[in-house]
C-alpha cells in the first residue's frame, strides 16, 4: 500500500491513526460481547474504517454526514460519548431512539449526523435536500452521504444523483464497494466495470479511490471538498474496499472464497497505516500501546455506564405522545374583507401568502415553475419568489419527497406537489417509512406538506382519478387533510404548512373550478383535527369529506324531509371523534359517505369506532357508502357507476326507514 503524506504534519498523521484505532477497538470489543450474548446484533465495518474516518476528518463538524450501518468511524469521529452509543445499541434511554430503533438507525442534530433507514435509498435524496438548503443559505457547506454497492441498484440512487446533478447540489456521494451485498457478489449486482462510471450518465464528476488507504482518502477528499465548497456541485466517489465480516455477525462469511479473504486481510487499513507510521518514525510502539490501553479503558468505562443504566420501562402515554412533534397551533383569524373565489384560487392564495409569511418555505414539483403546475396553482409564483424557492423537479417523486425531508432537517419548510395523487405511489416509501416515523424514532421533525390533487368525476381513468387517503390514514405519524370548500382549503393549508409534522394535503380536482365561496383575502388558519357541522338535524348523522360532502348536500336538498346532521370531517388524521360521537349520540343513526372504494377505506374505521363507543345510542346499523371495489374506470358511464354518488340517496332512505 502506497502512502503519501504530502504536506501533513506528524500531528495530523497521528490524529488520523487515533481516529482509525478507536472504531477498530470498539468493534473488537463488540465481537466479544456478541459471543457472550450481551449484544444482539452487529454490523461490522472492520476493514472499511479508513473511509468513514477520512471523510469525517475532512468535513467540518457543522457539515452533515449521512452514514450507514458500517460507519462507526463517523460517530466516533464526531466525538459522540461512547456510553451513548453503547446505550443506543442496548436499546436504553441514553441512546438516541429511546429503544425504538436499533444499531445505527438514528440521527442526531447535535452532531450533524443523519442516520439511515433499512430501505437505504431514501437517505440519498435526503442528502439532496440538506445540500439544497446549504445552497439556498449560500454557506459553502458540503453534505456527505454513504451507500453500498448494493443500494446503487435502487431507483432512489439514480433519482438522487440526477437531482443533485441538475440542481448543482454540493453532495459528496460515497459508494463503499465492499464486494458483497449480504451474500451477493458484485458480478451479480451490476455489469459496468466501475460504479463510478455511473456518474458519467448524470454529468457528474466521479473518482475511484482506495478505500483502505487513509492518506489517499484524506488527501484526495480534502482537495475535492475544498473545490465543492467554492464551486457547489455533486461528486461521486467509489471506494474500493472489502467487508471482512458477515453482513451482520449471524450471516458469517462462508460464501466468500478464502483466498479473497486472505488478499484483503493483507490490505487492512489499520495495520498497514500503523506499519507506515512506525517505519517513518512518526509512531513509537510505546505510544501506540498507550493509546490502545487508553481507548480500551474508555470503552470499558463507558460500557459500565451503559450496562448499569436501567432498562426502558414501557409507557403507552409516552409512546403515543412521541408519534407527532408537539406543536402549539396558532389561530390567525381572518379579516372581514372577502372575495368570491374558486377552490383552486383559495389553494393558490394560501400557498402564496404562506410563501410570503415563511421565507424558508420551498415548493417543489413537476412543471410548477414558469408553467404554473398542471392545474395552474403556482402560476406567477416564480416571478414573485424566484426559481430558488419554486423548483421544477425531474420526474422522480421518491427523491423529491426525500429532498423535502432533507430541507426540513436543515432548517427549511418544504411543500412537495404530486402532479396527481396517483403518482404518490412512486414516492410512497420515504413518506411512510421516513417522514412518518422520524419523530418517533429520533425526535426529528418532518416539516413537509405533500399536496395531492385527487379524485374522480373528470373521466381521467385509473391513473389520474384515485382518492387514496386510506394509504396514509393507516400510517402513524402522518397527518391527513381533505377540505371540501375554498374557505377551508386556504385556512387548513396555511395551518398544515405551519405544522412541523408531515401532512398529506388532498385537493379534489373536480372541486378546483366548480366550487366557489366567499373567502377572506388575507392570511388565516384553521386548526387541524376539527370537523365542521354543515347541516343541523335530529334523525341521522351523515359523515363525509371532499367531493362526497357536496354529494351529500345535493341529496339533502332533494329530500328536505330528512333532518340530518351533516359532518364534514375536513381532517382525517387527526380525526375529530368528539364531533362525530356527539352527533351520533344525538341522532342515533349514522351513514358514512366516501369516494374511495369500500374495503379498507376510512369509513370502515369510523364505522367500527362508532359501533364500539356509541353502540348503546344506535337505532340502526352504521351504513357505509363508497365506490366500487375496482379500479376507477375512464368512460363516463363506467365512472358514474363506480362512484357512490348515485347510490347514496337509496342507502340514506333505507337507513331512515330502518
Amino acid at each position: 500500500m502506497n502512502f503519501e503524506r504530502r504536506n501533513l504534519t506528524d500531528e495530523q498523521l497521528l490524529d488520523l491513526y487515533k481516529r482509525l484505532l478507536k472504531p477498530r477497538l470498539i468493534e473488537e470489543k463488540m465481537l466479544i460481547l456478541i459471543r457472550q450474548g450481551k449484544v444482539s446484533k452487529w454490523f461490522s465495518g472492520i476493514g472499511q474504517e479508513a473511509i468513514s474516518v477520512g471523510i469525517t476528518a475532512v468535513l467540518g463538524e457543522d457539515e452533515y454526514i449521512l452514514p450507514m450501518h458500517r460507519n462507526l468511524g463517523v460517530f466516533t469521529g464526531r466525538d459522540i460519548p461512547l456510553y451513548r452509543l453503547f446505550s443506543q445499541w442496548q436499546g436504553k434511554a441514553a441512546g438516541f431512539t429511546k429503544g425504538r430503533d436499533r444499531s445505527f438507525h438514528f440521527g442526531t442534530q447535535e452532531y450533524n449526523i443523519i442516520g439511515m433507514i433499512s430501505h437505504l435509498g431514501p437517505q440519498l435524496g435526503v442528502a439532496d435536500g440538506i445540500a439544497l438548503a446549504n445552497k439556498l443559505k449560500k454557506n459553502k457547506k458540503v453534505c456527505a452521504v454513504f451507500t453500498g454497492e448494493g443500494a446503487t441498484s435502487e431507483g432512489d440512487f439514480h433519482e438522487a444523483l440526477n437531482i443533485a446533478s441538475v440542481w448543482d447540489l454540493p453532495v459528496l456521494f460515497i459508494i463503499e464497494n465492499n464486494g458483497y451485498g449480504l451474500s451477493t457478489p458484485t458480478r451479480e449486482q451490476y455489469r459496468c466495470e466501475n460504479l463510478a462510471d455511473r456518474g458519467i450518465g448524470y454529468g457528474m464528476e466521479a473518482h475511484i479511490l482506495d478505500g483502505n488507504n487513509i492518506l489517499e482518502v484524506y488527501n484526495e477528499l480534502s482537495d475535492i471538498v475544498a473545490s465543492m465548497r467554492e464551486k457547489p456541485r455533486p461528486v461521486l466517489i467509489e471506494f474500493k474496499t472489502f467487508r471482512m465480516r458477515g453482513h451482520e455477525e449471524a450471516s458469517g462469511t462462508k460464501y466468500v472464497p478464502q483466498e479473497l479473504m486472505d488478499l484483503w486481510a493483507e490490505k487492512d487499513p489499520v495495520d498497514n497505516y500503523r506499519r507506515y507510521l512506525t517505519k517513518q518514525g512518526v509512531l513509537r510502539p510505546e505510544k501506540d500501546e498507550k493509546w490502545r490501553e487508553d481507548i480500551k479503558a474508555e470503552i470499558d468505562d463507558n460500557l459500565m455506564i451503559a450496562n448499569t443504566e436501567a432498562e426502558i420501562v414501557a409507557d403507552q402515554e409516552v409512546e403515543l405522545g412521541d408519534v407527532y412533534k408537539p406543536y402549539e397551533f396558532e389561530l390567525v383569524t381572518p379579516g372581514e374583507e372577502t372575495e368570491n373565489i374558486r377552490y383552486v384560487d383559495a389553494v393558490s392564495q394560501g400557498l402564496r401568502q404562506s410563501m410570503q409569511r415563511h421565507d424558508n418555505l420551498v415548493i417543489m414539483g413537476q412543471d410548477i415553475a414558469e408553467y404554473g403546475g398542471a392545474f395552474k396553482v403556482t402560476d406567477g409564483f416564480v416571478a414573485e419568489f424566484g426559481k430558488e424557492r419554486v423548483i421544477n423537479t425531474p420526474i422522480c417523486e421518491s427523491a423529491v419527497v426525500s429532498a423535502g425531508m432533507g430541507l426540513s432537517i436543515n432548517g427549511y419548510k418544504a411543500i412537495v406537489e404530486m402532479q396527481f395523487a396517483d403518482f404518490v405511489s412512486t414516492g410512497f416509501n420515504p413518506i411512510v417509512n421516513y417522514l412518518a416515523k422520524v419523530h418517533y424514532r429520533w425526535n426529528e421533525k418532518a416539516d413537509v406538506v405533500v399536496r395531492m390533487p385527487c379524485g374522480g368525476g373528470t373521466q381521467a381513468g385509473p391513473f389520474h382519478s384515485q382518492t387514496n387517503e386510506a394509504w396514509f390514514t393507516k400510517t402513524p405519524g402522518l397527518k391527513v387533510v381533505y377540505p371540501a370548500f375554498p374557505y377551508d382549503a386556504k385556512g387548513l393549508l396555511n395551518a398544515s404548512i405551519n405544522d412541523p409534522n408531515p401532512v398529506m394535503y388532498f385537493e379534489h380536482k373536480l372541486l378546483y373550478r366548480s366550487v366557489y365561496q366567499d373567502v377572506p383575502k388575507d392570511y388565516y388558519t384553521i386548526e387541524l383535527g376539527k370537523a365542521t357541522r354543515l347541516r343541523e338535524g335530529k334523525d341521522v348523522t351523515i359523515i363525509a369529506f371532499g367531493a362526497a360532502v357536496h354529494w351529500a348536500l345535493e341529496t339533502l336538498d332533494l329530500n328536505p324531509e330528512i333532518s340530518a346532521d351533516l359532518i364534514d370531517l375536513r381532517t382525517l388524521q387527526p380525526l375529530d371523534k368528539d364531533t362525530v360521537y356527539a352527533s351520533v349520540k344525538k341522532t342515533s343513526k349514522c351513514i358514512i359517505l366516501q369516494e374511495d372504494s369500500m374495503f379498507g377505506g376510512i369509513a370502515s374505521d369510523i364505522s367500527a369506532m362508532i359501533m364500539e363507543d356509541c353502540f348503546e345510542y344506535l337505532d340502526g346499523p352504521v351504513k357505509r357508502v363508497a365506490s366500487l371495489d375496482s379500479p376507477i374506470p375512464f368512460t363516463k358511464a363506467l365512472e358514474d357507476q363506480y362512484l357512490p354518488k348515485g347510490r347514496f340517496e337509496t342507502a340514506l332512505k333505507e337507513l331512515m326507514a330502518y
